[in-house]
């Protein structure tokens, strides 16, 4: 068995360690409240904070990705890259269905609890090794790609949302096996380099614990 092979399979069995320890958030998040209210039906203005905080997420983590690709070149960096450009133009057509406009956008202030991912995002682009990113890339997007799906599908069927006004939750909805090979080759390379898997293991924990305060945090200003 060749040394990649090995090193693929190292990769991925880490990986599926890290999401048993890392269900309980998982499950959470995949069942958070905030999902169920939207799909219960709140006013559509309610929505607006969670348009908002992604525009300030995306504005960041665009900045953050084009950071990774600068330090470690063009693959798996440069694919993530696409689709935070993909999704920054999806998402005024949401942000519009809810009545806010492209200056609404610019003129939001972005909760701490919300925000909290993106700047973390931001110190891994600058401090963390490739691995690092990839690991916590492979654990939380699968994650917020099932949310997504959740949101999608309830602003579809609850709201009567048009398929372009959903297209940025669509975008995450599907998991995405070209990412999913080049990261865990990332990460395969960056084991064989010497990379601790405690860091790639606290890389992950930490992106998906924002995660979660991101959702709690919109859930909490549902009802102020």
């Amino acid at each position: 068995m060749s040394t990649i092979i090995l090193g693929l399979m190292a990769a991925e069995a880490l990986i599926e360690r890290i999401r048993e320890e890392l269900a309980p958030q998982r499950d959470r998040l995949v069942d958070h409240p905030y999902l169920h209210a939207v799909e219960a039906g709140v006013d559509p203005s309610q929505l607006r904070p969670f348009a908002g905080e992604q525009h300030a997420i995306i504005a960041s983590d665009l900045r953050s990705v084009a950071r990774l690709v600068a330090r470690f070149g063009d693959g798996l960096f440069l694919h993530v890259l696409d689709g935070e450009r993909a999704a920054w133009e999806a998402l005024p057509r949401f942000a519009a269905a809810l009545g806010m406009t492209p200056e609404d956008l610019e003129a939001y202030e972005p909760m701490p609890g919300a925000h909290a991912y993106t700047a973390y995002m931001a110190w891994l682009a600058s401090h963390a090794s490739a691995a690092e990113v990839a690991a916590a890339y492979l654990v939380n997007f699968a994650t917020w790609g099932e949310s997504c799906a959740r949101m999608g599908a309830a602003l579809r069927r609850r709201y009567g949302l048009a398929e372009a006004e959903v297209r940025f939750f669509d975008l995450f909805a599907e998991p995405d096996r070209e990412f999913e090979e080049l990261a865990l080759a990332v990460l395969a390379s960056g084991l064989e380099q010497g990379v601790p898997e405690r860091r790639v293991a606290r890389a992950a924990r930490l992106l998906q614990g924002y995660e979660l305060l991101y959702w709690d945090t919109l859930f909490d200003h549902l009802h102020r």
